[in-house]
């Protein structure tokens, strides 16, 4: 049975450097088979749409921010990334200011991250656990108001059971399927959480309004069979893996 630990929007330099040092040590430890980051490991603020002619664009530090996140990802071991809306500013800024610049292979998404230098392996769309799992960032489609339930829309657009991020939210939703009585199927949806520090500046505006639950998930994979597992991380920080609390 193979072991994996999912992470989900971290928003460098937005995240809380105490939950990812905890995570880092409990991966450490435990040692999983693979480490998957769901997407948004880096916000970019200036880049974003909001922030267009305003001082933020100019003064925030994009280059510091991605060597940042880059470390961050090597500290949690990360082997698999799946594309996600954040990422996307990159691309979405060259695209509209500087169009001739697209073909410069140092500026996509991958080698302006060093991804291959990390040996992280970059899925422009989705990532399949396994051929009945599919991990995805979870923008796709709308939001539903709780968690697990944007995961299980999704889920039943692919047919697959799927693991996302995206809603900050943590949760697990099932839906079994039948016809004439008889179960032809059934599908999971799961939400990873976040590891952001929501007292921030980036994160000013979930201060106590936003339903948000800070966490990861783990997989036990067993050939083609996936249990999901939440770990909900606690306000210190600390959080409870196999009967051992960890940070």
């Amino acid at each position: 049975m193979k072991r994996y630990a999912v992470i989900s929007d971290l928003q460098v330099p937005y995240h809380s450097p105490k939950m990812v040092a905890n995570v880092a040590a409990f991966i450490r430890r435990w040692k999983p088979d693979e480490v998957l980051c769901v997407g948004d490991e880096l916000d970019m603020p200036m880049l974003g749409k909001f922030n267009i002619g305003k001082p933020q664009e100019v003064l925030d530090d994009l280059g510091a921010d991605r060597d940042l996140c880059a470390q961050v990802l090597y500290d949690l071991k990360v082997t698999q990334l799946v594309r996600s809306n954040h990422q996307q500013r990159l691309y979405n800024s060259i695209a509209g200011r500087l169009p001739a610049l697209l073909k410069l292979p140092e500026l996509e998404y991958e080698n302006f991250l060093r991804l291959p230098e990390l040996g992280i392996k970059f899925h422009p769309s989705f990532y399949n656990i396994t051929k009945n799992w599919v991990m995805i960032h979870g923008d796709e489609g709308a939001l539903k108001p709780q968690g697990g339930l944007t995961a299980l829309a999704a889920s039943q657009r692919r047919l697959k059971s799927v693991i996302q991020g995206h809603t900050h939210r943590q949760g697990i939703s099932s839906l079994t399927m039948a016809s004439g009585g008889v179960i032809t199927g059934q599908v999971t949806g799961v939400e990873v959480g976040h590891l952001t520090d929501i007292r921030s500046s980036g994160m000013a505006y979930a201060k106590g309004t936003q339903n948000w639950q800070a966490g990861f998930a783990i997989l036990y994979v067993d050939k083609d069979k996936v249990t999901p597992v939440l770990v909900p991380i606690e306000k210190d920080c600390s959080f409870v893996v196999e009967g051992k609390r960890y940070g």
